[in-house]
């Protein structure tokens, strides 16, 4: 009887005193994790015994075609190895001396014991199993929930969610784990290990307070699936929680946004979080962002500000820019599912790591499809541009320009939950970023919105009125060809952007959609800050045939983007800013 579930096996982490004392109280288990195909099974169990001086967690990974003789053997022989090193510590401790233990460990079914020469494939995986060591009885448990990797932060703020900075499960679903949080009393004189812990939170993540400062924060995991629990796992920080920077401007901003919306009324963030692919490189220290503190621009750091603003909004759809691949896996995705978000992360094409992710609140929206197109990759072989493409390739050097691009644009189609006759479909962007290049954004923007008016006549064809958002950075400021297509729907063949770069110059095309778009923000004069340049380059666009504005969130002021010379700094962790607004169905 093999399970059919299919997972990476990890190597697991000891279990500390917290856990320890937490497992055993409940039962004495035994352990057994294997997967299907696997030569290899593991066995873990706590083994206590006063009067050996034995507290110890104790993991074998052995051969699934070993005799049962040889498995008891080895485990023999380890306990007996930690228990006579005890023995042995006393005998020099004391003088005295000091017999060897022999301990005796069996496998048995129900009452009886299980023959030596079977081979362990062959009983492990029966029912009614259990490991005898001495007069401690084991009930022997198979793939139960099992916390294989956890860890915590190196960096913890007071003001700040901490979470786990890496979590993994076997056999186990991390939305329906347990997490309780403690912090430490007190530590051991001379050797300053934290100790007496006292509760202070629960949950997936825990935000400190100015009394955890100085304080070790301890997380215990008990994982689970369904109403199967596995032991309890547990790690400490390695850094006492730390000073916050002190209030950050979209704090501010906060207090527009304190109630989550219900209703005809739902609320859209768009931001563009500065990957750590950008952030942590010589360039973006020394020429782009040289004014912001190194340790600012860590991501250990950044994220945390990300992760307090972000949650700050509660925001119904969030879509965002510039995502590390592993920012989303293990910090967007896991603390935002945990209060009731599902997510969608799209990334670049060709090797790049970061993509773009979109967010949504699962009591608001139900996702019925998703997208994520590579433009160059379309642009080559999907018919709805088989004509821009025609016409591009005639020259060289503007076809190897477009085609060079990783650029994509991920659509989202949502149900809305509260009003059951409305569909949306998110657009998602992030064009092209560099100077010379606004006919390559004119283009990748006109293929979007194409894109973007198929997906809206393909979701008519249902019972559901469709409606559309149009998020993004699209590194193009009002003035240009980008917003006048959105906004106008339509961008002529004499459009200045054609020509931003003459060798490159896009002739005889034009731009038209239908799609009815509007600026929720209007164009304001700056959502991206920097020294080098500071002007409009984000927006989020939503069809005013059928949604109405009820709220924008105000940007920060002038003088708050400057207090730390510009973005990002040790209060805002991006270089640009996040758009919030609250937009609501129109109806007739």
């Amino acid at each position: 009887m093999r399970c059919n579930t299919i997972l990476k096996l990890i190597s697991t982490y000891s279990l500390r005193s917290c856990s320890f004392q937490q497992t055993t109280s409940k039962m004495q288990n035994a352990y057994i994790r294997y997967l299907d195909g696997a030569e290899q099974f593991q066995v873990s169990f706590q083994f206590k015994n006063e009067s050996l001086g034995v507290d110890r967690q104790f993991n074998f990974s052995r051969q699934l075609s070993e005799k049962v003789n040889d498995f008891l053997a080895r485990v023999t022989a380890n306990i007996e190895r930690s228990v006579n090193k005890k023995k042995k510590k006393k005998k020099v401790a004391s003088g005295e001396e000091t017999a060897d233990n022999k301990i005796h460990v069996n496998l048995l079914r129900g009452e009886e014991i299980v023959p030596g020469d079977l081979i362990c494939k062959d009983v492990l995986f029966v029912s009614g199993l259990s490991l005898k060591i001495l007069e401690s009885k084991f009930s022997v448990v198979l793939n139960a929930p099992w916390v294989s990797l956890i860890t915590l932060p190196s960096s913890i703020m007071a003001g700040f969610p901490a979470y786990p900075t890496k979590l993994e499960v076997l056999f186990a679903v991390i939305t329906e784990c347990n997490f309780c949080w403690y912090k430490n009393t007190s530590t051991t004189p001379g050797k300053n290990i934290p100790e007496n812990w006292v509760e202070v939170g629960s949950g997936y993540y825990y935000t400190p307070s100015i009394s955890d400062i100085g304080c070790h924060l301890k997380l215990v995991c008990a994982p689970q699936k369904g109403s199967v629990e596995g032991p309890t796992s547990d790690v400490v920080s390695t850094n006492p929680v730390e000073a916050g920077p002190g209030e950050c401007p979209f704090e501010s901003r906060h207090a527009f946004t304190k109630e989550q919306l219900s209703g005809e009324t739902f609320r859209v963030v768009s931001y563009n979080i500065l990957a750590d692919l950008y952030a942590d490189s010589d360039v973006a220290r020394k020429e782009l962002y040289p004014y912001c503190p190194a340790y600012a621009l860590s991501i250990d750091y950044r994220k945390q500000l990300i992760m307090k603003e972000l949650l700050g909004y509660n925001a119904d759809i969030i879509c965002l820019q510039e995502v590390d691949s592993k920012v989303f896996q293990y910090d967007l995705n896991p603390i935002l599912s945990s209060i009731g978000y599902d997510g969608i992360f799209s990334k670049k094409g060709g090797a790049v790591s970061e993509g773009l992710a979109c967010i949504f609140r699962k009591s608001r929206f139900r996702c019925v499809d998703s997208h994520n197109i590579h433009l160059a990759e379309e642009l080559r072989t999907n018919p709805l541009f088989t004509e821009l493409w025609d016409k591009i390739k005639e020259n060289e050097a503007l076809a190897s320009r477009i085609t060079d691009r990783t650029t994509c644009s991920q659509f989202v189609v949502l149900d809305s939950v509260d009003n059951p006759n409305e569909r949306l479909v998110v657009a998602n962007t992030h064009q092209y970023f560099h100077p010379d290049a606004d006919h390559i954004r004119l283009l990748q923007t006109g293929m979007t919105l194409t894109y973007l008016e198929h997906l809206v006549a393909e979701a008519s064809a249902q019972e559901r009125r469709v409606s559309c958002v149009f998020c993004g950075d699209f590194n193009s400021t009002p003035e240009w060809g980008v917003y006048r297509l959105i906004t106008t729907q339509h961008a002529s063949e004499d459009s200045i952007d054609w020509s931003s770069n003459k060798e490159e110059e896009v002739k005889s095309v034009s731009l038209s959609h239908s799609l009815l778009l509007c600026s929720a923000y209007g164009t304001p004069e700056f959502t991206n800050y920097t020294v080098g340049f500071a002007g409009c380059l984000d927006y989020i666009f939503y069809q005013h045939d059928q949604l109405g504005v009820a709220q924008v969130v105000p940007l920060p002021s002038v003088e708050e983007l400057q207090q730390h010379t510009a973005l990002p700094s040790v209060v805002f962790p991006s270089d640009h800013l996040a758009l919030v607004a609250d937009l609501c169905w129109k109806h007739v």
